[in-house]
């Protein structure tokens, strides 16, 4: 009898598109990773480091692309929730699949110069949606305080909405992500330092220990957000309210992301329109000085 070993099946090489936000990550040693949820046109893989994005989202060209995202035309083998996998040196591998980057695509594109006129312009075109949160006290403290220049206040909300709310992005994140993401973009485009002082409180406040109160997948999207990094939905209606695209269509393409994800993400970059508006009201556009207390 002859006694021998199965030959391991090879790796399928395949090549993809990604975030600028993961090359971190995707360049660093190989570090081991997990599979921590699967849905049909992607996966989340959760890896074993102290960098962000910890979490990446390999995706199909069905799935939204988040700022966090490595895009891939081929399909993904069958994994389950909890497979291991490797990050790093490079590549991702899932299963018998072995995926690279080779194009890279801008989660944080900068608007260029915007005059605030314009953004007092379109701001009444911005209709909300249905929040998972409205009538929230959190929420009310948020977007009073952001608009007052109350750093205090804003700190005080922001700290009791991370991690507010059930599913993998809670309402509480997706509304602090939609406000840290426009006060970085119109405040910057609206030539307002304060709302980019205040989109750098705001960062640190809620990225300070968001692996611990949130979801995996919310902290990164957290910290992706604290760098003004966001899906391809967030940017359009920011650029829509700049006046560089349709706003309609854009919004009504946020608003079909997830249960209240979209609703929650346009209430967000409605509190920070307010904030940078009342920002800019001075001649000078460096907006009226934001006030560290309550």
């Amino acid at each position: 009898m002859t006694v021998g070993t199965h030959a391991r099946r090879p790796r399928t090489h395949v090549t993809g598109a990604a975030s600028a936000a993961v090359r971190p990550v995707l360049e660093a040693p190989r570090s081991p990773a997990r599979v921590l949820a699967v849905f049909p046109a992607g996966v989340y893989v959760e890896v074993r480091t102290d960098l962000e994005p910890s979490v990446l989202a390999v995706i199909t060209g069905a799935a939204t692309r988040l700022p966090n995202s490595v895009l891939l035309a081929a399909e993904l083998p069958h994994l389950t929730v909890g497979d291991e996998a490797a990050v790093g040196d490079g590549s991702i591998d899932l299963g018998r699949l072995s995926l690279r980057a080779r194009r890279w695509w801008d989660p944080a594109p900068p608007l260029g110069q915007v005059d605030p006129v314009r953004l007092r312009q379109t701001a009444p075109r911005l209709t909300p949606g249905e929040p998972g949160l409205a009538g929230n006290a959190a929420i009310a403290l948020l977007a009073t305080s952001c608009a007052s220049g109350r750093l205090l206040g804003v700190v005080t909300a922001a700290e009791q909405l991370v991690g507010l709310g059930p599913g993998l992005t809670p309402s509480g994140d997706d509304v602090l992500a939609g406000l840290l993401v426009t006060l970085r973009h119109l405040g910057a485009a609206a030539g307002s330092d304060r709302a980019v002082w205040l989109a750098d409180w705001l960062a640190a406040t809620v990225t300070y220990d968001a692996r611990a109160r949130t979801t995996p997948i919310s902290a990164t999207l957290l910290h992706c957000a604290a760098r003004g990094e966001a899906s391809p939905e967030v940017i359009a209606v920011l650029r829509g309210l700049a006046g560089r695209q349709e706003l309609e269509p854009a919004r009504r393409r946020l608003l079909a992301l997830g249960h209240t994800s979209g609703s929650d993400l346009l209430q967000g970059i409605s509190i920070g329109l307010n904030a940078v508006l009342a920002m800019t009201e001075s001649p000078s556009g460096t907006g009226t000085p934001v006030s560290v207390l309550g």
